[in-house]
């Protein structure tokens, strides 16, 4: 009878993968992170593509269309937390895996729906899944990878998501042209994929976090604060600022979440660890990651309504248009993660955002039959300001975390960056649908301008400049931040984790 070491030798030998303390372990460990960012940006540019057709084919309105977006944005930013918390207590690989399942579950619902309200719980599924897979990417990225080659780590998968933005828009047409089901169909295989393989070759290397307990009170008052804000700035540009659910939306959020922060500072377990914070370093990436997302998540979300509706073209035209921007930051984001391992994020992060200023900035010269070598360029431009901010500051902030906190420090940059996201959808929806004739808002939602004069269309692009040059002067804002955090080389910066 063979040894029951030899038995589980054969067994290791047989699964893909390596130990955990093997030297190419690390790259196994970016393949899952990958793929996971990989099918979470396809989702993304897929279904924004998809969002005229879902308008059409559900019979749904315009509110409705913008929350199709947002629900799930919500679900996974308020919960990567939790689940970040989850991972810390009960294991990153099994976290990780969860949020493929869950996701698949959901998508497969979603295909599924017949109206608005099934599709938004299905969405608020999807983002539950999102939110485990957010949580624990970069902290899984983190414990596999020596601290001075994390922003090579880092800069990978942002050049991954960077493919995935490239893909998904023009997936999206393709998908679109057959239903808009497979839209959210095509999740289901990935996601079954995606778990099956991160449960072959992922290992457990972080220890548990002893301080055991979750912060259920602090979840719920920041879910209905955040909700409360967005639904009102979403709404507010369709039915005035003293539409009454607007006020008592705006009304929730001002009293819930500076009382989230009260309960995070008495909790003994807290959603939000705010002890994080007083580091310098993760202070200042965590408030630069925030702006990022506010300053530039709305601007697909922006061209694809632009493309579909004044341009007048077809969803897969209109990704493939939305391409150069995943381009630039697919040619920017593994050079920025270099540099930074070498001489230091600071400057490059300020930098990133500079450009993506300037990008913003240019695209306010946009107007109805701007040809598309203009707006191809400027998006360009701004992929190329995210893929050089992205990933020295994501390396920044986890770099000196210690491992048995990387999973909630991974949740809160997600968590920040995401709320920034949510809040730059709804802003530019309250400043592009203000004062809009709704019977052309109906049309461009829809993709079905053609009989529009550009006297008609002038209101929409003159307010689509208006939310440019809001989001160009967030990231100046962007860029000042990125400045605050401790001037340092990249070895300085890794000194914290060392000790």
């Amino acid at each position: 009878m063979e040894p029951a070491t030899t038995t589980t030798a054969r067994a290791r030998a047989r699964r893909p993968g390596v130990h955990a303390e093997h030297p190419n372990y690390k790259w196994w460990a970016l393949s899952c992170t990958s793929l996971g960012m990989l099918m979470a940006t396809i989702n993304s540019g897929t279904l924004i593509i998809a969002l005229p057709d879902l308008e059409r084919a559900l019979g749904v309105s315009l509110l409705q269309l913008v929350w199709v977006i947002l629900v799930y944005m919500i679900a996974s930013t308020v919960l990567v937390l939790t689940a970040g918390r989850l991972s810390d207590l009960f294991g990153r690989k099994k976290a990780y895996v969860l949020g493929f399942l869950v996701f698949s579950l959901a998508s497969l619902g979603a295909g599924f729906s017949t109206g608005a309200t099934e599709l938004l719980i299905w969405r608020v599924l999807q983002g539950i899944g999102g939110a485990f897979l957010f949580a624990n990417s970069s902290a899984i990225v983190t414990d596999a990878f020596p601290r001075e080659q994390l922003g090579v780590a880092m800069g990978t998968n942002t050049m991954v998501a960077a493919v995935g933005l490239v893909i998904g828009p023009v997936l999206g047409g393709a998908l679109v042209a057959i239903s808009w089901h497979w839209v959210f169909w095509f999740n289901v295989p990935f996601g079954l994929i995606g778990s099956l393989w991160a449960g072959l070759v992922l290992h457990e290397l972080a220890g548990r976090d002893e301080n055991r307990g979750l912060d259920l009170g602090g979840t719920a008052v920041y879910v209905v604060g955040l909700t409360g804000l967005v639904y009102a700035l979403s709404r507010a540009g369709l039915s005035g600022w003293n539409d009454p659910l607007v006020i008592a939306g705006l009304v929730a959020a001002a009293i819930l979440l500076p009382l989230f922060v009260v309960i995070e500072n008495h909790q003994r377990a807290p959603m939000l660890d705010l002890k994080l914070f007083k580091d310098k370093m993760f202070a200042a990436a965590s408030g630069a990651a925030f702006i990022n997302g506010l300053s530039r998540f709305a601007l697909l979300f922006i061209f694809v309504f632009y493309f579909q509706g004044p341009q007048g073209d077809d969803p897969i035209t209109a990704g493939i248009k939305l391409a150069p921007m995943a381009i630039g930051m697919l040619i920017s984001s593994p050079i920025a993660g270099l540099v930074a391992d070498r001489c230091g994020s600071r400057l490059l992060a300020a930098g990133g955002m500079l450009v993506t200023a300037l990008g913003l900035a240019l695209m306010t010269t946009l107007q109805v039959h701007t040809a598309y070598w203009e707006s191809g360029l400027y998006l360009f431009i701004v992929g190329i300001g995210s893929g050089m901010f992205n990933s020295p500051n994501t390396a920044a902030m986890m770099g000196g975390v210690p491992g048995k906190r990387r999973g909630v420090a991974a949740g809160a940059r997600v968590m920040l960056q995401n709320t920034g996201a949510v809040i730059s959808i709804a802003f530019v929806i309250a400043v592009v649908t203000n004062a809009v004739p709704k019977d052309v808002l109906f049309k461009i939602f829809s993709g079905l301008t053609k009989g529009l004069s550009a006297t008609q269309l002038d209101p929409f692009i003159s307010h689509m400049h208006l939310a440019l040059w809001c989001l160009a002067g967030v990231s100046l804002l962007g860029a000042f931040v990125s400045l605050l955090r401790p001037s340092h080389s990249a070895a300085a910066e890794l000194e914290p984790a060392r000790a």
